[in-house]
């Protein structure tokens, strides 16, 4: 009967090192993503505290090669072009050409440039929108115009996020004296956001 006692308890105690373990190191590990999405959840709601809706505009413009805008328009060379002389930022996320003219869009995160190219002489304007640094964290929280890098580091968080919540609850369970208030507070937060849900969203 010793033995056998013996094991469960063996096991216990090394499941319960595991899973603290686990959850220690995943937490440090995304600690950096954590409170970056933490801290831009609290700046996408409140934009109007930190700054966040301000917008900075540039225009500018100039003349870009007529060859470029032969019947097959040059859009590799085009985009460079401007990307170097202005120093856009971001990528090209449109590029539209009809008979008359070209438009060029470079997005990323808290930025936007608009270019207008006359296809019959090469001259073009051009309109730059930047904004504050908490904007740009803004955008990125939302993966918006942050390429494909980011959005993989969006999806990698939230799997470290729900893990860390995993690991903790598991944790929970090795804890006699602390499971029942653990477990009616765990229960109390998910009643909660469901009712803030149903009784206060429009």
């Amino acid at each position: 009967m010793p033995h056998k006692q013996k094991r469960p308890r063996r096991w216990i105690k090394k499941s319960a090192a595991f899973f603290r373990w686990l959850h220690i190191y995943i937490s440090m590990f995304s600690f950096a993503s954590l409170m970056l999405f933490a801290i831009t959840g609290i700046t996408l709601n409140h934009p109007d505290w930190f700054g966040a809706d301000q917008e900075f505009i540039e225009d500018a413009s100039g003349t870009v090669q007529t060859r470029w805008l032969e019947e097959n328009v040059d859009r590799l060379a085009i985009a460079e072009f401007l990307r170097s002389q202005h120093n856009l930022k971001g990528m090209v996320s449109e590029f539209v050409s009809d008979e008359y003219e070209c438009m060029v869009v470079f997005k990323g995160p808290g930025y936007a440039a608009d270019v207008f190219i006359d296809r019959n002489t090469g001259d073009y304007t051009l309109t730059e929108i930047s904004t504050s640094t908490i904007a740009i964290l803004n955008d990125l929280h939302k993966g918006r115009d942050s390429g494909p890098a980011w959005s993989w580091l969006i999806d990698i968080s939230a799997i470290l996020m729900i893990l860390v919540s995993i690991t903790g609850l598991v944790l929970l369970f090795y804890l006699k004296k602390r499971r029942r208030n653990g477990l009616l507070v765990t229960f109390g937060g998910l009643v909660a956001l469901v009712l803030v849900w149903i009784l206060w969203v429009p």
